[in-house]
């Protein structure tokens, strides 16, 4: 599964069945100019250009940092550029009353959140997920980074945007929902079809998206990886779309699409918040 190039605009390269969960196996920034005013949330985890050679600790093994080729670092003015490229892209692409969500760390947050504020997004929130089984600091001459960001911007300071109150209180023991969100590391059983090495979990995904969008909404990510983003999209009745560059990763991702279609109340059963609010939503 190539990439192929042409003067055709592209196409996808998945489309499920029920017509909910559709791959792009392109550069996000030739897709989504083919969504204008199209989505009602994007989340995106793009490149944190930590790869630099470093060594880590997982699961009692010295492992290299590195991801890839497209995590490499570029340099300040090369990583803003990127960003400044996709993230106009992704404004373009959001209706006015969306909403975009970025995962980070300190590594490209700074540059993001200039991003955001140039092309006059509202930002809303700074969300921290606190990971519960972090790796440990193999040099031990800093702390342990155990934490990442997740920049909620809004596209226009005009429209209001999708903020579900009331199911996040829920989800929170009736009390308001705070920006620290406690979420251990993916589990084995997400691993299931393969792995992507910045794969979210799905539960951290699924409150991300009970958050901003409501059913039936379109949800994008022009980085989607293994599409967790996509997988937590169809258990909340959502549309998806993602772009991805990378074969192996595309092929996961349709693979845990046919899984979830065949597994669908087993994996629903799995992420605690949907058991606590079963009673927003309707059964399938």
């Amino acid at each position: 599964m190539a990439i192929t190039h042409s003067n055709q605009p592209p196409r996808p390269i998945f489309e499920s069945i029920d017509e909910l969960f559709t791959l792009y196996q392109e550069d996000c920034n030739e897709v989504l100019p083919l969504f204008e005013n199209a989505f009602d949330l994007i989340f995106a985890d793009p490149p944190y250009f930590l790869s630099n050679d470093g060594l880590s600790i997982q699961s009692g093994k010295i492992v290299s940092v590195n991801k890839g080729d497209w995590d490499k670092e570029e340099g300040v003015n090369g990583i803003d550029e990127f960003n400044h490229q996709w993230i106009n892209n992704a404004k373009k692409a959001l209706k006015n009353t969306g909403s975009l969500l970025i995962s980070g760390t300190y590594h490209n947050l700074f540059s993001l959140g200039r991003i955001l504020q140039k092309l006059d997004f509202k930002i809303l929130n700074l969300i921290t997920w606190q990971k519960t089984n972090p790796p440990p600091n193999f040099s031990c001459r800093y702390l342990t980074h155990s934490a990442e960001q997740i920049i909620w911007a809004r596209k226009s300071r005009k429209h209001k945007h999708v903020f579900n109150y009331e199911i996040l209180k829920k989800i929170n023991n009736d009390k308001q929902m705070r920006d620290v969100w406690n979420f251990p590391a993916i589990a084995p059983w997400e691993k299931a079809n393969g792995k992507h090495p910045t794969q979210k979990p799905l539960a951290l995904l699924v409150r991300l998206l009970l958050m901003a969008s409501d059913d039936n909404s379109l949800i994008g990510d022009p980085f989607s990886g293994s599409s967790t983003t996509g997988i937590a999209a169809n258990l909340l009745k959502r549309k998806f779309i993602g772009i991805e560059k990378e074969s192996e990763f595309v092929k996961i991702s349709m693979n845990r699409k046919l899984e979830l279609d065949a597994r669908y109340k087993e994996i629903r059963s799995k992420i605690k918040d949907l058991n606590l609010i079963s009673s927003f939503f309707k059964p399938l």
